[in-house]
């Protein structure tokens, strides 16, 4: 017996991040070093918070898993992307392009709300250092990457669920680089209303919450930041603080823009552009913003060399 919502679409084809033959080489190129840098990156700040026992901190499990999380995330997106700049038709079947969305959809979340706890667990060190070992215990800890990996596997599942109750007929053409959700809703022949009231709810559960909690505990950061009596101290920790900010912003700022706004071609169009930041830029960055400006993990990468682990 068949499913009712079983897709007469068995294959997508996924049109890329731009058709013009004259791009297509420059930014394979770029693309693949881009993930190269941002595979091995993830790979040796991995490797480093495992093999140096002065890493073994709040502060390094949080980003423990968030290069975890950055190094699977690209892994799901930009291989198939690349594939785009050399095939002259890239398919994906039905399965694998449900596949591909839920494991986005996953690490994507699951992304923001580590995001989230790194923020506390920095407000907590720098407004409360006196209680920091009290109140970031590694209890509390696993708690939190419990319950960041709960919101990546209940949001991922919620998405791909509504995806699922969709049929795809005659159109197969996505208009994007890979299985996103606003493309998939535009070549559905069913009705995606539902589809769109829970993209808003939940997709803005999961930007909006972690955004205000994230801003909120950067503000009492540097409000305690302008307490610091030393210019070099606040000069330090102001240079720490807006390049997380920064990475922060390109983050939720590109999700934003791609999820909470109505969508239309033109708007589509201009989502590749942005999902690009949230997709590759950001894993990209974050092993450079999170740690080689940080002295512990620069006396990490000494002492790792230095006893030929590497």
């Amino acid at each position: 017996m068949a499913l009712e919502n079983a897709s007469l679409v068995t294959e997508f084809i996924l049109m890329g991040l731009t058709n013009r033959p004259d791009l297509q080489i420059p930014l394979f190129l770029l693309f693949l070093v881009m993930y190269v840098i941002a595979t091995l990156g993830n790979l040796a700040l991995i490797m480093l918070i495992i093999l140096n026992s002065h890493l073994h901190t709040p502060m390094y499990f949080f980003l423990l898993n968030l290069s975890c999380i950055d190094l699977f995330y690209c892994s799901v997106i930009t291989p198939k992307m690349l594939m785009n700049f050399v095939l002259k038709k890239n398919v994906i079947s039905y399965e694998g392009c449900m596949a591909q969305f839920y494991f986005f959809a996953f690490f994507a979340i699951s992304e923001c709300y580590v995001l989230t706890t790194m923020a506390y667990d920095r407000y907590v060190a720098i407004c409360n250092p006196l209680l920091y070992n009290i109140v970031m215990s590694p209890k509390l800890c696993s708690y939190l990457m419990m319950g960041t990996y709960l919101m990546g596997f209940s949001g991922a599942m919620i998405h791909t669920g509504c995806i699922l109750r969709l049929t795809f007929c005659d159109k197969n053409t996505i208009n994007h680089y890979f299985c996103d959700i606003l493309p998939l809703l535009q070549i559905s022949c069913t009705s995606t209303y539902v589809n769109e009231i829970e993209l808003f709810i939940v997709a803005g559960k999961d930007i909006i919450v972690p955004t205000v909690i994230i801003f909120t505990s950067y503000g009492f950061i540097l409000s305690s930041i302008l307490k610091i009596s030393s210019t070099a101290g606040m000069s330090k920790a102001f240079s720490t603080c807006s390049s997380h900010i920064i990475a922060l912003c390109l983050f939720f700022g590109s999700c934003t823009f791609m999820y909470l706004k109505p969508s239309s071609v033109e708007s589509m169009d201009q989502g590749k552009i942005s999902s690009v930041f949230y997709n590759i830029v950001v894993p990209l960055m974050n092993p450079l913003i999170y740690s080689l400006r940080n002295k512990d993990v620069k006396i990490a990468i000494k002492k790792t060399i230095t006893k030929g682990k590497f």
